[in-house]
């Protein structure tokens, strides 16, 4: 009963979040971020009702997704970062890459995607924070990397993604989440295009990343528990 709990406090979070803001919490994704997590427990999120689960490294998600097999309206998104290597198994078993962040990994998606006659769903990771150790083009070089995804036959631009730095005070994530929603703004703007998604916020922060516009949350530990 644990999951299906946490499931229905995230939701009385996203609907209050979401009002407090004046956005209709339907327009919110709940994505569950199962890495680690056994399939038992992604069976039964999913029979509490959650639809789009998270992986973050390929071949885990695919033994999951393999093992799982169809259930109407699943859906699987990649949201680790993404080896070049790794492309051709991705794009069979996710409906969306959450990590492109370059040039190399934008030709490699379009390549394999055009090999199975796929339009890929990305959103590009921005790396807001510009911190060396994670992956997410860095801000200054969004605009080129826009412009280059947006001339792939076979790549589908859905939006942005940021992880931003982590702060014991969440009130210290809203200008990061802020700035992905500008940097979109601008996109948008520059580019003459709606993006539909922004991918911002985790377990101790979603709610704050809802107030400034986020349309998927990516909660683990909130719905799962603790990492085994």
């Amino acid at each position: 009963m644990a999951i299906k709990e946490n499931i229905q406090k995230i939701k009385e979070i996203v609907e209050n979040s979401a009002k407090k803001s004046g956005r209709n919490p339907e327009e919110i994704i709940i994505l569950g971020a199962s890495k680690t997590q056994p399939v038992e427990k992604i069976i039964e999120a999913y029979n509490a009702g959650l639809r789009y689960f998270g992986e973050n490294r390929v071949q885990e998600g695919i033994k999951k997704i393999e093992a799982i097999g169809y259930l109407p309206d699943i859906h699987w998104h990649l949201i680790g970062g993404l080896q070049t290597n790794k492309v051709k198994y991705a794009i069979k078993y996710f409906e969306m890459i959450q990590s492109l962040d370059r040039k190399v990994l934008a030709d490699e998606i379009e390549k394999r995607a055009g090999k199975i006659g796929r339009k890929q769903d990305v959103l590009i990771e921005v790396n807001v924070g510009e911190e060396p150790t994670k992956y997410g083009v860095l801000p200054q070089n969004l605009e080129n990397l826009v412009e280059y995804v947006l001339k792939k036959e076979n790549i589908i631009l859905k939006g942005l993604m940021c992880i931003p730095p982590y702060f014991e005070d969440k009130e210290k994530s809203r200008p990061y989440f802020a700035f992905l929603r500008e940097l979109k703004e601008k996109i948008e703007e520059k580019f003459n295009i709606e993006l539909m998604h922004l991918s911002m916020g985790m377990s101790h922060d979603f709610d704050v990343a809802i107030e400034e516009g986020a349309t998927i949350v990516r909660i683990g530990t909130k719905i799962f528990g603790e990492r085994k």
